[in-house]
């Protein structure tokens, strides 16, 4: 396989507590392509694919995407990892930047950033957000694995939460892979960026109207010293905790006879 650094973004219109969540419109514009736009400007992308699914509800993502002259990839809507496996071996990519759609206000430097420190080898997985603890923002999250690492887990993966949740197989198993999580000085986890929620939508939005004119790649730094000058803003989504959408994984774990939330 040819080496060409790719992002796959994971996208759909189900969600329990936003539906709809990453094509809502926000001045003008649905949430996906501001993390489009914002993953353009990243130095190190070759590629960028959106992977979705093949139910009918997210046709208007596959629409969408396509319309904006992103590659387009449609899997399984349950097992994720297939989907991010079977993208990556159709389009080529390796190693693989695993974006969630849902992170509109992504830093094109944050993410050029943890693919540097997956190149120069020392591990076979690099994340800025797991394993926990995290401490940059909710919605900067970035994953880096080799293609190799990610047919190891398509191959041998068996819990729903390890078919959902791509990299759960990866970063769970510290004595078999190599793994190197990116730190924020100072922490900044207690930021919420993401769009999960109804509450997180008008944070976005307003900065977004703010700082988007200043300069289209704006960056993180410029996104806290925003929220630091306008602390209702922040208070928004402060009281939401992170990954929350994990316990539904871990509960069908337990429907299927597995024990725990971890291998063991």
């Amino acid at each position: 396989m040819s080496k060409r650094i790719g992002a796959i973004v994971q996208a759909r219109m189900g969600s329990s507590r936003l539906p709809g969540k990453v094509l809502h419109r926000v001045l003008g514009r649905p949430l996906l392509g501001y993390l489009l736009d914002r993953l353009r400007l990243s130095r190190r992308l070759a590629t960028l694919v959106v992977a979705t699914s093949t139910v009918e509800q997210d046709r208007p993502i596959r629409t969408f995407a396509e319309a904006e002259g992103i590659a387009v990839f449609t899997g399984s809507e349950d097992d994720v990892l297939d989907r991010y496996y079977r993208a990556s071996e159709h389009y080529q990519i390796d190693p693989i930047v695993r974006i969630t759609a849902d992170c509109p206000l992504m830093d094109p430097k944050v993410v050029d950033l943890v693919i540097e420190r997956f190149l120069e080898g020392s591990a076979h997985y690099v994340s800025n957000t797991a394993p926990l603890p995290a401490t940059y923002p909710d919605g900067m999250d970035v994953e880096v694995f080799s293609f190799a690492v990610l047919q190891q887990a398509w191959r041998e993966a068996v819990k729903p939460s390890e078919r959902e949740h791509v990299t759960f197989f990866l970063w769970q198993q510290p004595e078999r892979f190599k793994v190197r999580r990116v730190d924020h000085m100072p922490d900044w986890s207690e930021y919420r960026l993401t769009v999960d929620y109804p509450e997180d939508v008008p944070l976005v939005e307003t900065v977004l109207k703010e700082l988007l004119p200043r300069d289209p790649g704006f960056g993180l730094d410029e996104i806290i010293r925003y929220l630091e000058a306008n602390p209702a803003l922040k208070a928004l989504n402060a009281g939401i905790k992170r990954n929350q959408g994990w316990a539904s994984a871990f509960e069908k774990d337990r429907q299927r006879g597995f024990q725990g939330g971890g291998r063991r």
